[in-house]
């Protein structure tokens, strides 16, 4: 954390309201100077090498992985005041460090400083009739402003691909994880300044204070994209206020069809997976569609599972006749973004229904199909409009780590700029490039 973080700290700590006139205008300052060290970070980063840039995100992976006892000592203070506060099960594990989530962090970093440099990179590059040569290069966005809840090992993902990329960011977590966030904070600063970057180049704000949120999200003279993590709500607020574009999903509502070619064996441990492996992620399965033709096969099968890990089951009328247990689904559940241990369960004809449901109820997420139909395969990779499809394969691997991607910042369902787990190069721009040798229009 650098000394003006310290500072500010220390200040807004003996303020006697964070919503007077005064504080607010604390908050404002307190923002606009972020904004202004970020602004003159970015102009370092956007001409610093891929050595020194790699350099900076092994030492960081290093210094993560040398503070682990103090990274769970002050996670052990964030998850206290979660439970004080009768927090949910899911809230609290998206909130918590653990060894293999530190380490995990480390080799993020590790993972994009492996990954090609994107900056600079000249594509596409043609010569033209008048002599000239017409490319489009890679560059940085330049600052980019990252709101998130509850999920610590963001600020270390965050911070590595937005420094690859050459972009300066202002780090924004919630209120919730505020000590976890400024421990990993000290750790990312240490790795810059031991690779001689400015400091100033990853900066996570150090106050709880709502209004940080609302400053951040209209300084557009210093922040160039806004991306935020986490619940829905926060992103409709967002959506509402923000001067500056962004890079977002709302819902996170799944799914995975279970075709009437499935291979049951495979449908089943998908399933199971896609449900089950974590439940407070964006790319969890929400709702289960089985072809009617292997309903009965299936599902009782597949329910057997979800009983013995607690999933409630909420299904149509059909799914009910089948499993006399599953609670009567409503419209609204098939809207629904559980994030919990439930899942709703339709019976559909085929192909077409599975595909107008996706249509109808999802949210451009991630979707799924268990098939050996290479035709069934194929339609839904074409006509099911989300940012991941997938076939034969979990959902939970809707994730920039997975995808090869190294840690991600985030998961687009917009259709401009960047879709799905943006990595280094949703993080990038392109500018025309021209080459010429002394060519003039005539």
């Amino acid at each position: 954390m650098n000394s003006y973080n310290s500072v500010y700290t220390s200040r807004m700590a003996h303020a006697k309201s964070p919503a007077n006139t005064a504080a607010s205008q604390d908050i404002r300052s307190y923002m606009h100077g972020l904004g202004r060290a970020a602004r003159a970070a970015s102009r370092v980063l956007a001409r610093t090498d891929t050595a020194t840039k790699n350099a900076a995100l092994r030492a960081m992976a290093n210094a993560i992985r040398a503070t682990k006892a103090a990274l769970l000592s002050a996670n052990a203070i964030d998850i206290a005041r979660a439970q004080q506060a009768n927090q949910d099960a899911a809230f609290i594990d998206r909130l918590t460090l653990d060894e293999a989530r530190i380490e995990q962090m480390a080799a993020g970093l590790e993972q994009v400083a492996a990954l090609p440099d994107p900056i600079g990179v000249v594509s596409e590059l043609q010569r033209q009739p008048t002599g000239i040569e017409v490319g489009r290069m890679r560059v940085p966005l330049g600052v980019i402003g990252i709101i998130y809840e509850s999920r610590p090992n963001v600020t270390a993902d965050a911070a590595g691909l937005c420094l690859k990329s050459g972009n300066a960011c202002i780090l924004r977590g919630g209120s919730e994880a505020l000590a976890s966030n400024q421990a990993i904070a000290q750790a990312i600063v240490s790795g810059l300044q031991q690779a001689g970057l400015p400091a100033n180049a990853v900066q996570v704000v150090a106050t709880a204070d709502r209004a940080a949120v609302g400053a951040l999200i209209t300084m557009h003279e210093y922040v160039d994209i806004i991306v935020p993590r986490g619940g829905k709500a926060l992103i409709a607020r967002l959506m509402q206020e923000s001067r500056i574009p962004m890079l977002k999903h709302l819902d996170g509502i799944c799914h995975v069809y279970v075709d009437d070619a499935a291979d049951l064996d495979m449908a089943l441990k998908i399933t199971d997976n896609a449900k089950t492996h974590r439940y407070g992620t964006c790319n969890t399965m929400e709702t289960l569609l089985v072809a009617q033709s292997v309903a009965a096969q299936f599902l009782p099968r597949i329910a057997e599972i979800y009983r013995a890990k607690g999933v409630q089951m909420r299904g149509d009328v059909a799914v009910q006749r089948l499993l006399p247990d599953a609670v009567a689904a409503t419209e609204e559940d098939w809207r629904t973004e559980y994030l919990a241990p439930v899942i709703a369960i339709r019976i559909v004809a085929g192909l077409d229904a599975a595909i107008e449901h996706i249509e109808t109820y999802g949210s451009r997420h991630t979707d799924a199909i268990v098939t050996n139909n290479a035709a069934h395969a194929q339609r839904f990779l074409r006509e099911v409009d989300s940012a991941s499809v997938m076939v034969n394969a979990s959902t939970r691997f809707a994730d920039g780590f997975e995808f090869g991607l190294g840690a991600e910042i985030g998961i687009s369902n917009d259709k401009l700029h960047a879709r799905g787990p943006v990595g280094l190069e949703g993080l990038t721009s392109q500018k025309y490039v021209v080459l010429g040798h002394g060519e003039v229009r005539g």
